[in-house]
């Protein structure tokens, strides 16, 4: 017999979000979509009001939405920086960037710029 864990709701908008999040960032790192989802994409993807699932998360996490998605698009900026020879400014644009507001968020999120950071890392 298997065991099917209960979540709370608030943990299960948490997590399916999280989910489509990081299969959305696959996809745009394979190429298989080129614009980066809004938090409204996510919520219809959940089938739920983008109001609820922006609450529901800032209420269960103490974050928004937004800080998490930014938080995996840095993983995956990292990932592209010190695993490939893109340029920072191909791996901004593939984030959707502009590479000098890249940087900046970069640097906030992860405390040094994507330059230091490859140069570090490879």
């Amino acid at each position: 017999m298997t065991i099917i864990p209960h979540y709370s709701r608030p943990e299960e908008i948490t997590h399916d979000f999280l989910r489509e999040v990081d299969k959305h960032l696959q996809d745009i790192v394979s190429g298989k979509v080129t614009e980066m989802y809004e938090i409204e994409t996510f919520a219809d993807l959940l089938h739920l009001h983008p109001t609820h699932v922006s609450n529901t998360i800032k209420e269960y996490t103490g974050k928004s939405p937004c800080h998490f998605y930014q938080e995996k698009i840095m993983e995956v900026a990292k990932q592209l920086l010190t695993t490939t020879n893109q340029s920072i400014r191909d791996v901004a644009f593939m984030l959707t960037y502009d590479p000098s507001n890249f940087s900046k968020v970069f640097k906030r999120f992860v405390g040094v710029t994507p330059k230091q950071y490859r140069t570090a890392n490879t």
